[in-house]
Formats: C-alpha cells, sequence, structure tokens
C-alpha cells in the first residue's frame, strides 16, 4: 500500500514538475466556495498549453463546463463551476499533451472570516481618505529598493523620474501618523507589478495582475499592511487600472487574440474628448477614438467589448477584495472605459459585496460631463451604475473662489453654482472631493502660496458635502507644479527614508507654518469624526455677496456654521440674513480655536474661513 502511495506522490510530483518546466501560469490563482461568482474563467497560460488534446478536472463540486481554445495555442480558457457544495481544497486540471501530461494546482480557498463584515466595509462621507504613492511616501524595507531581473533598475532620489524606494512596509510603518490627523481610509496609487524599463513610480502600467510589486514588498506585504489598517480603524481603497496595461503586460507581449487589445492600423490616441459619449450629435467615429484610442505608446487599450478580457478584469477585482479583504475601488480613467463593461463590472462587485464603494476618475469638466459618468437622474440611454465620482467640478470651483474676483458667475459664485447642480446626482454625498492628488498641481502653488487662502480651502475641504480626500504632504502645504512634469507634484514625504534631515512624521521636524497647517487638519478631521452635522448632515448655501460665502451643514443634532470670506477685504457677517438656520442658537463655539462667544453681527478678515459649532448657550 505504501509503495502505491509512493507512486501515486511520484507521478503528482511529476506531473507539477512538468507544468512548472514548462511555464504554465493560472489565472485567476485560485478562487473560492461561497462565492455568487461561481462560474469562473481559468486562464491557462504556457507553451502550446491550447493545443493539448484533453483538459480534466475531477474535484467533487466542480464542473468544467467548456473548453475555448484560440488563436494563440499558448493560452486555453476553461469555464468552471463550483458548486455551493464545495469543500476547500487543492483542485488539479489535468493537461494530457502532445509531449507529455502536465497537472496545474488551483486552490480552492474558504473565504474570508466574517464574510465581508470585518472587509469591503466601503467608504462613505463619514470617512476622510489619504492618497499615498507608496514609491514616494515611506521606505519601511531597503531589501526590496531594487529586485533582481526586474526591468526598471533605477534607485535615485535626486530625480523625479526614478524609483525612490518607498514602499507597503513604510506606510504601515506611519499608521499612527496617519490615525492621529484624522485619517480613516488610506488610498494607495495602485500596487501591482509594473515591469516596464522606466517611469514605473506611479504604478499605473500593468504587467501582471496577480503580484503586488515586489519593489513595494509584494503580495505578503499588502496584506499586513491591510490587517493593520483595519487594527487601526481604518479603510483601504485601492486603485483598480481596467482600460489599459502596460507594453510589457504579457497579453501584450504574446496576445491570446488578435482583438484583446483596441487595434488600429495605425497608431491612434485617444481625443480626450468625454463629450463624444453623450453628444447627441457626435459622430461615431471620434466617439470610438475616445473610447478605444490609447493614453501612449507604452500603455495599450484593453478591448473590453471582448469577453475574455472582461472576464478577465472582473474575476481579478472580485479576486482582490476576497484575497486580500480592501474596502473600496478609486476607479482610474473612468471614462475611457468601455461604459457598457464598467457597469457589468461594478455590479459584479456590489452583488459581491454590497457595502463596497465605488468611485471613478473623472478628469472633465462640466458638471453634466461628470455626472453622466455615475449614478444620475438623467432620462438618457445610458445609465452608469457608478456610485461617485472624483468630483472635480468642485475642485475646479474652489480653485475660482481662491483665485478669481467675485462676479456674477466669477470667483465663489463658481463654487455656488457647482453646488447648487447636485440635484443631478442620485447622492452626492458619495462624491469625493479634494484639492489636489498625483496629476495635479500642488493647490498651494496654484493660489500663490497664500496661507489664508489654504487654509480657507482646507476648511471647505472638510466641512462640505462628500467624501474629503488629502493627498499626501498636503497636510504642510507642499508646493509643486505638473509643468513640465508630474514628477514634481510627487516628491518624498520628509522623513520617510532613514537619512533624511528634516523629519515631519513628527512636530519637531516641522516649520511653524507646518505646524500651523497640520493642526488645522488634525483638528478639523478629528472633530469630523464626533460631527453628525459634517459626516451625514445636511448642506444649505446662501447665495454669496461680495465674496463672502456661507453655509451650514446641520441635521437634529448639531449645527455647524462655515463663513467664508474670499474678497481682499474684510466683510461683515449679519446674522439675521441666515436665521432659518441661526435662529434659536444664541452661542457658538470656534472649531479651530475652541474659542466661546455670542452669536451676533461680526467682522471676517481677507481670505479666512471661521468654523462655528451653533449653541443655545
Amino acid at each position: 500500500m505504501k509503495k502505491i502511495y509512493f507512486l501515486f506522490l511520484l507521478c503528482a510530483f511529476s506531473l507539477q514538475l512538468f507544468a512548472q518546466e514548462n511555464n504554465i501560469h493560472c489565472y485567476p490563482t485560485n478562487w473560492w466556495v461561497g462565492m455568487k461568482h461561481n462560474h469562473v474563467q481559468i486562464m491557462l497560460y504556457g507553451k502550446d498549453i491550447g493545443a493539448a488534446k484533453s483538459y480534466q478536472i475531477q474535484y467533487p463540486g466542480v464542473v468544467l463546463q467548456k473548453i475555448n481554445k484560440v488563436e494563440n495555442k499558448d493560452y486555453v480558457f476553461l469555464d468552471v463551476f463550483i458548486g455551493s457544495k464545495t469543500q476547500p481544497g487543492w483542485m488539479k486540471i489535468a493537461v494530457q499533451g502532445a509531449e507529455g501530461n502536465s497537472a496545474i494546482n488551483f486552490e480552492i480557498k474558504a473565504r474570508r472570516n466574517g464574510k465581508s463584515k470585518e472587509y469591503a466595509q466601503g467608504i462613505t462621507s463619514k470617512d476622510f481618505m489619504y492618497l499615498i504613492m507608496p514609491d514616494r511616501f515611506s521606505n519601511g524595507d531597503e531589501s526590496n529598493d531594487r529586485i533582481a531581473g526586474m526591468k526598471d533598475q533605477s534607485l535615485r532620489r535626486d530625480t523625479v523620474y526614478e524609483r525612490h524606494g518607498g514602499d507597503l512596509k513604510g506606510i504601515q510603518n506611519h499608521l499612527n501618523y496617519l490615525e492621529q490627523l484624522g485619517v480613516t481610509a488610506i488610498w494607495l496609487n495602485p500596487v501591482w507589478e509594473n515591469d516596464m524599463p522606466n517611469r514605473t513610480e506611479h504604478g499605473y502600467a500593468f504587467t501582471n495582475h496577480y503580484l503586488v510589486d515586489r519593489r513595494l514588498g509584494g503580495n505578503k506585504a499588502y496584506q499586513e499592511l491591510i490587517d493593520a489598517a483595519h487594527a487601526h480603524g481604518m479603510k483601504i481603497v485601492q486603485d483598480a487600472v481596467y482600460n489599459h496595461v502596460g507594453r510589457f503586460h504579457f497579453t501584450v507581449q504574446n496576445p491570446p487574440m488578435k482583438d484583446w487589445l483596441n487595434q488600429w492600423d495605425t497608431y491612434t490616441n485617444t481625443n480626450y474628448k468625454d463629450q463624444t459619449l453623450f453628444d447627441p450629435y457626435a459622430s461615431q467615429s471620434e466617439k470610438k477614438i475616445m473610447s478605444d484610442g490609447w493614453f501612449t505608446t507604452e500603455m495599450p487599450d484593453l478591448n473590453q467589448k471582448n469577453p475574455f478580457v472582461a472576464n478577465f478584469l472582473i474575476q481579478h477585482a472580485l479576486w482582490t477584495v476576497e484575497e486580500f479583504g480592501i474596502d473600496g475601488w478609486r476607479i482610474d480613467t473612468y471614462a475611457y472605459n468601455d461604459l457598457d463593461f464598467m457597469n457589468r463590472c461594478n455590479q459584479a462587485l456590489m452583488d459581491e459585496y454590497p457595502r463596497i464603494t465605488l468611485f471613478g476618475e473623472t478628469f472633465v469638466h462640466g458638471v453634466p460631463n461628470q455626472s453622466y459618468f455615475c449614478q444620475n437622474n438623467y432620462q438618457v440611454p445610458f445609465k452608469s451604475n457608478l456610485q461617485a465620482v472624483t468630483d472635480f467640478q468642485s475642485l475646479w470651483a474652489i480653485t475660482d473662489a481662491m483665485t478669481k474676483d467675485f462676479g456674477w458667475t466669477d470667483g465663489v459664485n463658481k463654487l455656488y453654482t457647482v453646488l447648487a447642480q447636485d440635484f443631478v446626482y442620485k447622492d452626492p454625498y458619495r462624491n469625493v472631493i479634494f484639492l489636489d492628488n498625483h496629476d495635479l498641481a500642488r493647490f498651494y502653488s496654484v493660489i500663490g502660496e497664500n496661507v489664508d487662502k489654504y487654509q480657507s480651502a482646507l476648511c471647505w475641504l472638510l466641512t462640505c458635502r462628500g467624501i474629503p480626500q488629502l493627498y499626501y504632504t498636503s497636510e504642510f502645504a507642499t508646493t509643486g507644479f505638473t509643468n513640465p512634469n508630474d514628477g514634481l507634484v510627487r516628491l518624498d514625504f520628509p522623513g520617510g527614508w532613514k537619512n533624511d534631515s528634516i523629519n515631519k512624521f513628527v512636530a519637531s521636524g516641522r516649520t511653524a507654518k507646518d505646524q500651523s497647517i497640520y493642526h488645522l487638519i488634525e483638528t478639523l478631521a478629528n472633530y469630523r469624526k464626533k460631527s453628525s452635522a459634517l459626516t451625514t448632515g445636511k448642506l444649505m448655501q446662501f447665495l454669496p455677496q461680495d465674496g463672502l460665502y456661507v453655509y451650514f451643514r446641520y441635521d437634529q443634532k448639531q449645527t455647524v456654521m462655515v463663513i467664508m470670506n474670499t474678497a481682499k477685504t474684510a466683510k461683515k457677517v449679519e446674522i439675521n440674513r441666515y436665521s432659518e438656520l441661526t435662529s434659536g442658537w444664541g452661542h457658538y463655539i470656534n472649531v479651530l480655536t475652541q474659542e466661546k462667544g455670542i452669536l451676533k453681527d461680526f467682522s471676517v478678515p481677507p481670505y479666512q474661513t471661521f468654523v462655528y459649532e451653533l449653541q443655545s448657550k
């Protein structure tokens, strides 16, 4: 009996060794029992794997329903059903080829404990989100700064064009700092492998969907960071990129089929014109260029109309949530994806994880443009199911408020007008509001490095409707423009490297200006955690007058009054004008200074903003 068992093990080992020697890869790398998405399409990739004579799966509860052979013999796609009574374990995919047999191990796992109660929590208006570019935040593990065999071996902090060595361990090391600042959710620029020759610091050119970049610490470091963040009461938002991959992705170097990518007779760049997607008079050819044109020659455009591509991307999204326990998605270049595909992908995630949050990057101009791409109240042929967007329109508006003189449509009137158009959204409180990010000039530079204006904008960020997002180091009024290079807005966090002469993770390393801005954010963000008015309350705004803009956040428990003076001169606030919400309140407490006073007419200095919690006594 022992001899037969030994021969069985030797045979199994030989089959698996054959698979390894032929470099056969399996995507997804595993799946789970008890998932609603129980029909899984497994991509096998390896030399001539698609030319095999037979493919067999013998595992209780699992059915091989269809074998899809495609143009490229290095691929085969297996449609597999995983029944509800299937038990966790290792399933073997047996392949009989012309030159021998092989077996690929495929693990079927038990789902995470709690069945998404402790993960996929979603990001809400109660959260304060902090955006980090991992390569530029902190180097927690110098052993992964360079990885042998990877194409980009750069490691130079004296240039913005190359890698600097930040990683996931570095972020984990500073969770206490983020918690103290008031952060409740962390959005990371992409973490997946970017094995490209250069400019790999940003992470948006995937070369493998199932490997966290080893220079960031790999899959293990990602899981450790997520677990640690959850232990600190913080959530993790992952950056999803469906529209394109890196030029060195294996499906680009060796495509499964001719239409895996959006192919053109000659290279065709997207026209970046989102209007073509909803314009009733649009040219179909220009609409196609918008959706199917490429961003750059380095980022080939995926053909999401191809069902195999769609399955590959959707399954990876589901796999990521279940494998690592992330809480939400920021979806890159949302308008450039096939929108029908995006609806299908979004729905798969929402069906599996009802609390998860999905918000898309909508780098467009105009409220109608932006709202078209998320859940809205329009009666139009295409209806998006995306929950929310990155609210660029409010960004352009707060920028006008801080940089332009007051006018009928200019200055702070632009901000009032944009918010007045919230009726087009199903839920504008889910939109993500921000002052800058990795693709934009630092807001402090945009407003001419005026501290009063910057503090006013931060007060707006943390009191307006929506989910506030802060870009790393913005708590110190960091400067930088994207021209001539976007790397200039992706500088290192001072103190994130062991030999840094300045360490802004601690108060002693900050200038007086740094500390004043940090303190404002820390105070408002932590106040916000306990404020029902700022997190779930309603918004009421009053018409701006001569640069003075007043709005309220309120509910049955609390009323917060925000007074913003965007003018060059002091402005008088006449309390009776706001009696709809000031009536019944006789006193206030200044949230930032803790100063208390009687609620009566008062003056606001130029470019300053006050945040008052109204009180009866």
